[in-house]
């Protein structure tokens, strides 16, 4: 059941995930996902396929199964609907990849708080869980809207974050985070406001902040976007653009931490030497 609880909490896992999150060796967690296959309780994305000849053995990727959903809706959980195998079958290999890279930094975070007693790590459920009733009968409680005057009309948009946590610390205080995990595939800016880039979802965030937004929706006084991306060419052209846009009463620039992927993948999210908007090293605690 933990193992299919991982499964339905995450949407895609590698083998080495699921053994780092039930604290099982990889062996013995690889033969019972063998099982819970067979038995049609997890599934193997076929997307994953695409990339086997060239990426040699890496960790099978596993996805909840529907006879696997139907168990743990008998043991209380609740689901929108069950089928998952449709779900994984349609699932391409650009959003499987991203989902994985998105466990990899919320297991990393796990990693990193796990048996401390001066830093507890919130999960996104907890952070749903503690908000006004407003926000949890959302669709997607952790959407920020922002209304965004760019020429007329204004436009009305919405971000959503790849990751949402906090951390509190032994005196009750908390950090509050998002994040967006960056693949290098959207542009960083465009011409054209309407169309997708990552200077507008950086000007959204800014004016979402600015209006108040995550206190609205969570009760936070301040959050942090966190930004992984790919390389530090890539995070110089992201301040750039980020130090031209002017939001009226938002935090500016210093909203926002980058990181590299790779850099994080060697080091523990909590001591890694972030870089601000402004240039400078921050740290997350």
């Amino acid at each position: 059941m933990l193992i299919l609880r991982q499964l339905a909490r995450y949407r895609f896992l590698r083998s080495s995930h699921i053994a780092a999150l039930v604290g099982r060796s990889l062996d013995r967690v690889n033969d019972r996902l063998c099982r819970l296959y067979h038995a049609g309780y997890v599934d193997r994305p076929r997307a994953q396929l695409d990339y086997y000849p060239t990426a040699g053995s890496a960790p099978m990727v596993y996805a909840l199964g529907d006879l696997g959903a139907q168990l743990l809706t008998e043991g209380g959980a609740e689901f929108a609907n069950l089928e998952w195998s449709r779900k994984n079958r349609e699932a391409g290999r650009p959003f499987i990849e991203h989902q994985l890279e998105i466990v990899e930094f919320h297991i990393a975070l796990e990693r990193s708080t796990r048996g401390r007693s001066d830093v507890r790590l919130i999960h996104p459920e907890e952070i749903i869980a503690s908000s006004p009733e407003r926000t949890c009968k959302k669709r997607n409680p952790f959407a920020l809207r922002a209304a965004i005057s760019q020429g007329e009309p204004a436009h009305d948009l919405a971000v959503v974050p790849d990751l949402v946590f906090g951390l509190m610390f032994p005196d009750g205080s908390r950090r509050c985070f998002m994040v967006e995990i960056d693949r290098g595939t959207m542009p960083i800016s465009r011409s054209d406001f309407r169309q997708t880039s990552f200077e507008r979802k950086m000007h959204a965030y800014l004016t979402a902040y600015s209006q108040g937004q995550h206190t609205k929706q969570f009760g936070w006084k301040a959050l942090r976007v966190l930004v992984v991306t790919t390389n530090q060419q890539r995070t110089r052209s992201m301040i750039e653009r980020l130090q031209q846009l002017n939001v009226p009463e938002s935090p500016g620039p210093s909203l926002f931490f980058f990181a590299l992927a790779d850099e994080l993948q060697r080091n523990d999210p909590l001591a890694h030497n972030w870089q601000d908007g402004g240039g400078r090293a921050t740290r997350l605690r």
